[in-house]
């Protein structure tokens, strides 16, 4: 290999480089170059030597970088094929670059410190320690040069740690080799970072003469500007050694962060007050402070709690925060906020009954320092403040503490001011504001951080007014009547709703809402807290008073007195007199216009309110029935009042004040005045109902089309709505219907149901059957109900479409707000409370179909429960409900089909008395699960199809955002279909099913993944009865095992941990086909070439392949067959794991790790993440052990004696 081969393939890389980063090159010069680059890394063997050439000192810092590069190819891909000289000789070359071959460390590119830092930890992780013993004297040589040597050994330090301890990218053994070297020689490590450290924080210090030696308000006399770049080196160095530490303190053993009294810590605090090193101290004690470990080794970490650190992180924070807002002196103020929440738990977790920490002698200065954070302008810092405040409230020993409960009004007091919801990136009517946008993208951004910010703080104002209620009440009342009595401002910005009215910026309205928040966390707390004689009863009826009589016009200010009425509502307990005022100020809400007969649609806010009042009502009537009963007849008169006018209230709000009087009958606990009461309030809904006409109308698509208007083309599609009053009618009795279903009950206890004649017998088993008051009126209803679902659901056929008017040509898609919901994006703020809550009449239909559909179902979804054996045997229910609500399906789209499952199907099913499964449930759900199943695979076939297609044939009329909405909604079918056969199937024990999270839970949502499924995962009475039918089981099986590999994470997670393994055990007694068992296997195994890029779905689908395998493997030699085909799978590996499993005789080897086996012979199909399918894999070899295994000793052989003979040898005398 000649010196001029070299020379002129360096030129040729040189130009080729030179192209590919210069901007002006055109795309095929550049890719041509790149392919030039690439094949000579790859192919080249002269790479060494020219690699050095590139990186001389004399070429431009990007050709060095790329012969960095191809040093770095070089040991990553060649080292295990190179002659040992070699080897020496590109080591010794390039710890020769770090001593002489680089700029000084100001002048430095900092990506080719970066890539020789690179290079070296390569090589550190295929030869230390056995090959390389001298390797940290070395780099100790090297960092005696000078400052530019010492940055690099940092690098190297700090590089090594991460990728051996935290990301963990090398093979377990050298992995291990590697450690454990570190941690013997960590003592040498730490001392030398130290005093890299050390050393080079007093040069700098010196040169630029400390701070602290000169007199406060004047700079820093700098001596001499020759030394200038001198003290910036030193600079340099102390920060790299800092972020070289805090890679380090995050595992090492804790005795070396606490050696020598604590040095390192006690350096850390004195950097805080160092410009240019604070944030990397910061960042170094925030790690040391949040170290968990035994309890006894954090003791020392106490340290910072005395007086020099206590002073040292005080005066840092006050400099920092006297600065203004600066962002570098922001980020530190939010690490010393962190540190001090970091001190917090560690003082809780030291502090305990039975524990020898004493309550710090600091702790009062400690709480002064927490509160100025939780009382500084940004809404930031004040956040993350919370969750300490709340640990301290809630210690056993702490919350005790004469000093804590001293700040229990300061905490208050600071709460009052952080409710307001002020801070806004977009404005600048606060000083948060400033450091929102620093925080914060947008005003949506905030406004979720707000809420949830919220939030958090009643949780912890709550912990507070535990132990002192009194105080929390007394603030709540001086605030709720300085309300009172404030004028109103509304700010710049006027309301839509009318002139002179708040908006949700306005300076009242963000007054109201944080004082009312405020004080409903606070009274609440203090009924809880409170004896009943120590509650100031007579203060609470005078704040009651006063709100009572506090009249507004303002529809954003009402809401807020409404939530008043209700947070002081228990007082009344005490005093009932007060309850016809309590009433009267309620209904007059549940009328309230901002201007009377307006014909201009009602906004969010005025519609807010009037619904407010009926849930006030609701919740009253709910949890003080007893309390209520007595004015029974005077709230009954009132509504009776309101219902005779139909056009006063929305058919929601009648059938809110119809619930309310349904939940006080509940308490007349007599069946037959019930009864009575319930027949007379639904007379006028049966006479509607069951009219005639109706009943033409709800069994004729056509002619219900016409009733409600939907074939109209309308000229002003804001005010004119002819049809208007029959939709209302429609509503309004299914309202009803709902309202009495889910209201109506029996009393609880069975005295009580004997008595009052609910009670009609008792069931086999012992337990009680009751009879709901509602049955008969109900039932009367339900033949022209399933019409109306036969209906609804045929008005999605082709034809029925076509006769929709030109106005509501999409009167059946979904509203803009369930998109935007299923998208996930946010609501524009204003347009919430302002614009009115439909635009336009195509709105008000779209609404009153989806509003329409969704509680037909509630209503057969509450039957069941509340009708119980009355409804489950009506004659014919399975063949009527097969005919109305599973009717049409192929044309229902999914967002109707979701509410289905979840608010009908579901309660149904699960409520339903195990007589009835063979009559009922089962003739339902196998038509059902067939046809879903079938369904949802065609979905995904098209959503696959779609993504293997390129991007230019893709391009149809269908644009992306509607795609993504269909693939969002084919997932969210997905995972509402195998949440229902898994309520159905599978008992919940150990398996919690969230039925809530289930259905919206975000992709994102934390994976598990440790997921060995619960033991106990058994089949339900309703799961085995469903799986004695053949065309259930199966169409159970295949759904189940084909959903694996559905593109949908979450809900293959839940499938795989939760159904597929007590399905297919139910079955396996029987005879199953070959193919089936190889089938099962297969698809387990496709779903690991979907998921196995996810931890928790492949960890889950791992242990389901080899659960399948281990049982039926015996039985079936086909599943060998299966694994014969996985790509690069081991023969004799998958030999040796055959015959111990098929060999009874042989000793088992424990369990993980025929598990580890078995997961390597099938990682041919485990999926990979994008980024890594296409990667070039590294091979690391293992270098001779360090450590001789020692000889198992004699329990362990003992032990291991499956005959146990071992065992009884040691016991006999």
């Amino acid at each position: 290999m000649s010196a001029e081969q070299v020379s002129s393939l360096c030129e040729q890389l040189v130009k080729a480089v030179t192209v590919i980063m210069d901007p002006a090159s055109t795309q095929r010069y550049r890719l041509e170059a790149l392919k030039f680059c690439e094949e000579f890394k790859e192919k080249c063997p002269i790479c060494v030597p020219c690699g050095l050439k590139l990186a001389e000192k004399t070429q431009t810092a990007i050709v060095r970088h790329f012969g960095l590069q191809i040093l770095e190819h070089v040991v990553k891909f060649r080292w295990n094929n190179m002659p040992r000289l070699e080897k020496v000789y590109l080591k010794n070359n390039v710890m020769g670059l770090i001593s002489s071959g680089t700029q000084s460390i100001l002048e430095e590119e900092s990506h080719i410190k970066d890539v020789l830092s690179r290079i070296v930890v390569e090589m550190i992780k295929r030869e230390w320690p056995q090959h390389w013993p001298d390797m940290l004297k070395e780099l100790d040589t090297l960092s005696k040069q000078g400052e530019t040597q010492t940055e690099l050994v940092m690098f190297i330090l700090l590089r090594l740690a991460e990728d051996v301890v935290t990301f963990q990218t090398l093979p377990t053994q050298r992995r291990r080799d590697i450690q454990q070297t570190l941690t013997q020689n960590m003592e040498k490590i730490f001392s030398f970072l130290l005093t890299t450290l050390q050393q080079n924080v007093n040069k700098y210090r010196r040169m630029v003469g400390a701070p602290q030696e000169q007199e406060a308000l004047t700079t820093p006399q700098k001596t001499d500007l020759a030394q200038e770049p001198k003290a910036q080196a030193n600079c340099r160095v102390g920060i790299a050694a800092l972020n070289t530490l805090a890679g380090y303190i995050d595992w090492v053993a804790l005795s070396h962060i606490t050696a020598d009294n604590c040095k390192l810590l006690e350096m850390l605090c004195l950097l805080l007050n160092e410009p240019e090193l604070q944030i990397g101290a910061a960042e170094c004690l925030l790690i040391a402070v949040s170290r968990k470990g035994k309890l006894e080794d954090r003791k020392p970490l106490m340290v910072l709690f005395g007086d020099v650190a206590m002073h040292y992180i005080l005066s840092a924070a006050q400099t920092a925060d006297g600065e203004g807002l600066v962002e570098k002196h922001y980020v530190f103020l939010k690490r010393l906020c962190q540190v001090l929440c970091a001190l917090g738990s560690q003082l809780c977790a030291l502090l305990g009954s039975d524990s020898d920490v004493e309550t710090p002698a600091n702790f009062g200065k400690y709480l002064d320092s927490f509160l100025a954070f939780t009382t500084h302008p940004s809404q930031f810092l004040r956040s993350s403040t919370q969750i300490t405040w709340g640990a301290l409230f809630r210690h056993e020993v702490l919350s005790r503490d004469p000093l804590l409960l001293a700040m229990i009004p300061k905490y208050l007091r600071a709460s009052m001011t952080n409710l307001v919801k002020v801070g806004f990136p977009s404005k600048t009517d606060s000083p948060s504001c400033e450091y929102s946008r620093f925080d914060f993208d947008s005003d949506e951004d905030f406004n979720a951080f707000f809420n949830s910010f919220r939030a958090q703080q009643g949780e912890v104002m709550r912990m507070a007014c535990r132990l002192d209620p009194q105080t929390g009440f007394q603030m709540a009342g001086e605030w709720l009547k300085y309300q009172l009595t404030s004028p109103v401002d509304t700010g710049p910005m006027n309301s839509k709703t009318g002139e002179g009215l708040c908006s949700i910026f306005s300076p009242s309205f963000v007054q109201w809402d944080a004082m009312t928040f405020f004080s409903e966390s606070v009274i609440s707390q203090m009924f809880r807290t409170l004896d009943k004689d120590e509650i100031p009863v007579n203060d609470g009826i005078d704040l009651l008073q006063l709100v009572l009589n506090f009249e507004t016009k303002d529809p954003l200010i009402l809401s807020c007195v409404l939530t008043n009425v209700s947070a002081l509502f228990p007082f009344v307990t005490y005093r009932p007199e007060y309850l016809p005022q309590v009433l009267s100020k309620l209904f007059a809400s549940v009328t309230f216009e901002v201007i009377e007969e307006s014909k201009a649609p009602r906004t969010r806010a005025v519609k807010n309110v009037r619904r407010h009042a009926c849930s006030s009502i609701i919740k009253m009537c709910r949890d003080y029935p007893q309390l209520v009963l007595p004015n029974f007849e005077m709230l009954y008169n009132h509504v009776k009042q309101l219902l005779s006018n139909e056009l006063l209230l929305t058919q929601m709000e009648k059938c809110a004040l119809m619930e309310a009087l349904v939940l006080i009958s509940n308490q007349f606990k007599d069946y037959e005045r019930q009864k009575v009461f319930l027949e007379e309030l639904m007379a006028p809904v049966a006479g509607l109902w069951l009219s005639p006409e109706m009943q033409r109308v709800l069994s004729d698509p056509e002619a219900f089309i016409s009733y409600v208007g939907a074939d109209n083309k309308i000229a002003d599609p804001v005010l004119e709505d002819p049809s208007g009053l029959n939709r209302s009618r429609i509503s309004f009795c299914v309202y009803t219907i709902l309202g009495v279903v889910k209201r109506a009950r029996w009393p609880a206890a069975t005295e009580e149901a004997k008595a009052g004649g609910f009670l009609v017998g008792y069931m086999p088993s012992g337990s009680p059957i009751y009879r709901n008051p509602c049955t008969e009126q109900v039932l009367k209803l339900l033949d022209n109900l399933l019409a109306l679902i036969r209906t609804h659901n045929n008005l999605y056929m082709p034809e029925m479409v076509a006769r929709l008017g030109e106005t509501f040509a999409k009167a059946l898609d979904m509203l803009e707000v369930e998109k935007n919901a299923i998208l996930g994006l946010p609501q524009p703020l204003l347009e919430l409370y302002d614009s009115p809550v439909y635009k336009t009449v195509l709105e008000r239909m779209q609404g009153f179909f989806c509003t329409l559909y969704d509680n037909c179902f509630h209503i057969l979804g509450n039957a069941g429960p509340s009708m119980q054996q009355d409804f489950y045997t009506v004659e014919g229910l399975a063949t009527q409900l097969l005919s109305s609500a599973f009717i049409n399906l192929n044309n229902i789209p999914d967002y109707r089909l979701r509410p289905m499952l979840r608010v009908f199907v579901k309660p149904l099913v699960l409520s339903c008395p195990s007589e009835y499964y063979e009559t009922l449930v089962c003739p339902m759900l196998g038509p059902l699960v067939t046809y879903l199943h079938a369904r949802l695979s065609q979905k995904w076939q098209v959503i696959n199809q779609r993504s293997m297609l390129c991007e230019d044939e893709a391009a149809d009329d269908n644009p992306e955002s509607q795609e993504m909405l269909e693939e969002q909604l084919v997932r969210l079918l997905t995972r509402e279909v195998m949440d229902l056969i898994t309520v159905c199937c599978v008992s919940k024990k150990g398996v919690e099913h969230n039925t809530t999270a289930a259905v919206d839970g975000d992709d994102d949502e934390a994976m598990a993944t440790d997921v060995t499924p619960p033991a106990s995962a058994e089949l339900t009475e309703l799961g085995k009865c469903l799986m004695k039918q053949e065309d259930v089981c199966t169409a159970l099986l295949i759904t189940a095992y084909t959903s694996l590999s559905w593109k949908d994470t979450l809900s293959c997670q839940r499938t795989t941990t939760q159904l597929c393994w007590p399905l297919l055990k139910q079955v396996l007694p029987g005879n199953l086909l070959p193919d089936a068992v190889s089938w099962f296997f297969t698809s387990v195994l496709k779903g690991l070439q979907t998921h196995g890029q996810h931890d928790g779905c492949m960890a889950a689908l791992v242990h389901l392949a080899f659960q399948i395998y281990e049982a039926l493997r015996p039985r079936y030699a086909e599943l060998k067959a299966v694994m014969e085909q996985i790509p690069d799978i081991q023969r004799d590996s998958l030999e040796q794991f055959d015959s111990k499993l098929l060999n009874p005789t042989l000793q088992k080897v424990a369990d993980k790790r025929r598990k580890d086996h078995f997961k390597r012979l099938i990682t041919g199909c485990i999926g990979k993440p994008l980024g890594e399918q296409f990667r070039k894999e590294v091979h690391i070899r293992n270098l001779p052990s360090l450590f001789k295994k020692v000889k198992p000793s004699l329990e362990t052989d003992v032990l291991e004696n499956e005959d146990g003979e071992g065992l009884t040898a040691l016991f006999e005398p």
